[in-house]
């Protein structure tokens, strides 16, 4: 644009210049006497001579400056678009700062500033609105993850009190079977709110990026521990296993949330399993990620259904017993906070694919 707007300008500057350099040549009369006849016709006759050769050297001249000015005016608009294109990166450099600066912020790191100084002029006004901001977000965030901590931990002391008395109830001598069947009842109800705090307490955390009990785990260990705590909801359900890990399957970060991030998405395979089916689990890796994947059989699932198992509270169909919801968003964010991502695949042959990815160790497991 800036270009072409000198373009246009200088054109208009040099059609303007060309015309009032324009004009025609006065007949001049020689002073003193007029000649004869004869001497008149002569000069008359020269006069035009020389007005057609005037006329020709204007016309020459004419030229040669219309090519001089369309040369000219080529020359300065290569110039004037290398010109604004130098000064365009420069006066554009604190936007390109700023986005780079912006796209590096994260959840995680909500309390980095663009901090950009300066004239106070527009980019600056920019940037102080985008501090400003970053500031409102960061505090939104804490307070929406110190709410779910303390509201967890609060919570856990009502519980204890609740299970303290149906405990002192069933233990009274020779209790009512109504009471006992109540209690029973109200246990495994005690035992979901017990369970759906916990993973509000794990979600925070992971949400919050805390991470400082860092250290190389090995993912395959895990699967066999959370194995092993299903067996009996594995036979019971008549469910075939297969377990094709590699020797070590090994990745950086926290050892509790990792063992929760593989604990849940073998309890999600077994827990929303159907009677004698099966579930594969598999690994991969390289020199830049570790890729654990739990595969299940079952009906054919919707994959827009499917996608929305990583939020908190949802659930396939809507149904609502037997599971906290919880499961597969705290995998999303434990696998957030390690630097990896959760996918999550409706099998066209039925069922679902949930694939883990995450950085790989630098270093073997136990060193």
């Amino acid at each position: 644009m800036y270009a072409v707007v000198f373009l246009l300008s200088g054109a208009g500057l040099l059609v303007l210049a060309f015309l009032l350099s324009g004009g025609g040549v006065s007949d001049v009369v020689p002073a003193g006497g007029l000649p004869g006849q004869g001497g008149l016709t002569a000069a008359q006759q020269r006069v035009r001579e020389l007005e057609g050769r005037l006329a020709a050297v204007h016309a020459q001249q004419s030229r040669q400056l219309l090519v001089g000015a369309l040369l000219a005016l080529i020359v300065m608009a290569v110039v004037s678009l290398l010109l604004g294109r130098v000064l365009a990166m420069r006066v554009l450099r604190p936007l390109r700062l700023i986005t780079a600066v912006t796209r590096r912020i994260s959840a995680d790191s909500l309390d980095r500033r663009l901090a950009v100084t300066g004239p106070s002029d527009e980019v600056k006004d920019l940037a102080d609105t985008i501090d400003e901001l970053l500031g409102r977000l960061e505090t939104s965030f804490t307070a929406q993850r110190r709410f779910a901590a303390n509201a967890s931990h609060e919570l856990r002391t009502p519980l204890a009190t609740m299970r303290a008395s149906l405990d002192v109830a069933v233990a009274k001598p020779d209790p009512a079977p109504s009471t006992v069947a109540l209690a029973a009842r109200l246990r495994r109800q005690l035992d979901r709110v017990d369970h759906l705090l916990d993973g509000f307490l794990v979600l925070a955390r992971a949400q919050h990026g805390a991470l400082a009990d860092a250290a190389p785990v090995d993912l395959a260990e895990f699967a066999d521990a959370a194995l092993r705590d299903r067996s009996a909801d594995v036979r019971r359900k008549g469910l075939r296993v297969t377990v094709d890990l590699p020797p070590a399957t090994a990745t950086v970060g926290s050892p509790a949330l990792l063992a929760r991030l593989v604990g849940n998405v073998v309890d999600n395979a077994v827990t929303h399993n159907e009677n004698g089916g099966w579930i594969e689990i598999t690994g991969s890796v390289n020199a830049q990620e570790t890729v654990l994947i739990v595969e299940t059989g079952g009906p054919v699932l919707d994959q827009r259904e499917v996608d929305r198992l990583a939020q908190p509270f949802e659930r396939l169909g809507g149904e609502r017993t037997g599971s906290s919801g919880l499961g597969l968003s705290i995998v999303a964010a434990v696998a957030a906070a390690h630097g990896g991502r959760l996918a999550l695949l409706a099998r066209p042959e039925g069922g679902l694919r949930v694939a883990i990815t995450l950085p790989a160790a630098k270093v073997p497991v136990g060193t």
